[in-house]
């Protein structure tokens, strides 16, 4: 997401589910030792193996339950911490990470945990997302080590596995840190292991966190029968969760211009948000063009040609404009584009026009919003706050989430959506004696000892069997969806950005100073994406000039964009109708085909 959840997660409680705990109190700042600087061996440190395993007891008993483990399997994970460790007792690691309620628990909780049981003491600091970004740019380039590990979105894996300055953790895991990686931590249990897996099939990160960005409805409102009756005679098609964007358009003009007021309120049939902001992109580069049909099919990420309409040729990016063999400023990113100004200006709360990412994110829960084709499952807990209009008496939402709509370029096989994954990642500048305590660390707050827990106080699951375990099916109507999309395959077409595109930071920014001057009409839908697929050229013309370590960018000629143009893949050439007749599916009905293990 880049700069990912904000203002709103930092205070969120995952109500009903979650364990209370202290809020976010960023500390102090210390430096970490230079590169080369070792830490005085452990052996001046005193061991006392029964105040560890007793520590273990406690947390195990005390806090780190449920787990899909045993007490007696989490006592000999955390036995294998402890004797992993024993080289490093005594000494201190620095690692950071985003502020969300996930790394709060990680740096208040989870962080004291690990000291306690293995003897390394943890300073997780907590900061900006951008401010991350800003860290881990200073240390690849000036080489200082500045943290020993960083949490970092899986957005960059096509930024991390070109600089080569990130250790490829498939590597490590193998080779120097083989006695340091955890037996038990079964890769292959993360639900965005294809995430942080760069085209040479090396995984380069270790998924922390993760949340989709999905549909989100008033359930409530879609079940009333005579709402249901006056939509089905208006529009030919029954009331349900959208399947492509003309039904979401029907539904957004049925309750904004139709229904206007629901218990004396005045209601809208969509929200979003359009303030001149770094936060606008983030609206575009999660996959929003992906959810109109940009792109070609293949999971996690289009190829050749990806999300962002970069094409690649091999690994090497070759271009965003058509005229490249790129889709940026293509037919389906212009309707994209096009779509969102119109929903914009003509379904939403007229307020929203002037707003960030941050203010817009509490709106929903204010009651008189209808549905949302753009949400992040990161709010779940935000909106589950006793006593807000959204949030029955029991405690149990009126509302649901389901998987987004899809425009008329997409196609069955394509990506439907992102999925933001925070990251464990390792810089080959950081010592390796430090690298390895920061794995041992990394590891423990991923572990099944505690990841279940985890998942429960900030509702950002990472594991496939935590989603599928007891626990979290007993809570599953707590949450919205939330369990039932994890635990389906549909989950499998929401991903985060992928390896077409080589350098996020200086990508990324291009979206939001382009996007916005159509928004403000200083610029056409196809002018600004016209301006926005010749600077993302440009970039990539400079890394080629540059050089980069592996898979540089190579740019196609350019060429008359007819040539490019097609039916059946990208850059598509525009469709004669760009709104077919509207779809919709109940609810029920693909909350069963989930459990069943069906897309819908």
């Amino acid at each position: 997401m880049g700069v990912v959840l904000k203002t709103i997660l930092r205070s969120a409680v995952a109500v009903a589910v979650a364990v209370s705990f202290s809020g976010c109190k960023k500390e102090s700042k210390e430096e970490a030792p230079k590169p080369g600087a070792t830490q005085q061996p452990a052996a001046a440190a005193p061991e006392d193996t029964a105040a560890l395993e007793k520590a273990a007891e406690k947390w195990v008993d005390q806090e780190f339950t449920p787990s899909t483990l045993s007490r007696e399997q989490q006592l000999e994970e955390l036995k294998w911490f402890r004797e992993a460790a024993k080289a490093y007792r005594g000494q201190t690691i620095n690692v950071v990470s985003e502020t969300i309620d996930t790394h709060v628990y990680e740096a208040k909780t989870m962080a004291k945990a690990f000291e306690e049981i293995t003897g390394i003491k943890v300073k997780h600091d907590l900061i900006q997302e951008g401010d991350v970004i800003e860290k881990l740019q200073t240390q690849m380039q000036s080489g200082r080590s500045i943290y020993d590990m960083y949490v970092n979105d899986s957005d960059l894996i096509g930024t991390h596995m070109r600089y080569g300055q990130v250790v490829p953790l498939s590597d490590f895991m193998t080779g120097e840190g083989k006695d340091v990686t955890l037996p038990t931590l079964d890769v292959d249990d993360f639900m965005g292991k294809s995430f942080v897996t760069g085209p040479d099939g090396k995984m380069y990160q270790l998924p922390d966190q993760q949340f989709a960005n999905l549909y989100w409805f008033r359930h409530d409102w879609f079940n009333k029968p005579d709402l249901q009756a006056r939509f089905k005679k208006k529009y030919g098609y029954d009331l349900g969760v959208p399947v492509n964007w003309s039904a979401y358009e029907d539904i957004a003009e049925f309750f904004t211009n139709d229904v206007k007021e629901i218990d004396g309120v005045r209601v809208y049939g969509h929200m979003d948000y359009g303030k001149k902001d770094p936060s606008l992109g983030w609206r575009f580069t999660d996959a929003w063009l992906s959810m109109a049909g940009v792109g070609d099919k293949g999971l996690p990420n289009g190829k050749p040609v990806d999300e962002w309409g970069i094409r690649v040729e091999g690994c090497n990016p070759a271009g965003a404009s058509v005229s490249r063999g790129g889709e940026t400023n293509g037919p389906a990113a212009v309707y994209a584009l096009t779509k969102y100004m119109d929903w914009l200006k003509k379904y939403a709360p007229p307020e929203a026009s002037g707003m960030t990412f941050s203010e817009a994110g509490p709106v929903p829960g204010q009651g008189h919003v209808a549905q949302q084709i753009f949400w992040y499952t990161g709010f779940t807990a935000p909106l589950m706050k006793p006593g807000l209009p959204v949030v029955n008496a029991d405690g149990s939402p009126k509302w649901r989430m389901a998987p987004s709509p899809h425009g008329p370029y997409w196609e069955e096989g394509m990506k439907l959506g992102y999925q933001d994954t925070g990251s464990w990642t390792m810089l080959a500048s950081t010592p390796l004696e430090r690298r390895k305590m920061a794995w041992l660390y990394a590891q423990f707050t991923v572990a099944k000892t505690t990841s279940l827990k985890k998942f429960l106080v900030g509702l950002t699951p990472i594991r496939d069997s935590d989603v599928r375990s007891e626990h979290a099916k007993k809570v599953a109507d707590k949450l919205g969806g939330l369990v039932e999309f994890y635990t389906s395959p549909a989950r499998d077409a929401w991903t985060p950005t992928g390896t077409n595109v080589p350098d996020y930071p200086k990508l990324a920014q291009l979206w939001w100073q382009n996007v916005s001057l159509a928004v403000t009409g200083e610029q056409t839908p196809q002018g600004a994406m016209d301006k926005l697929a010749k600077e993302m050229d440009d970039v990539l013309a400079r890394l080629e000039r540059a050089g980069m370590k592996n898979c540089p960018p190579k740019l196609n000629p350019e060429k008359d964009p007819k040539e490019w143009l097609s039916k059946g893949k990208a850059p598509h050439q525009k469709l004669a109708n760009e709104k077919p007749k509207g779809e919709t599916v109940p609810y029920e009905q693909l909350l069963q085909a989930w459990k069943e293990g069906r897309v819908k």
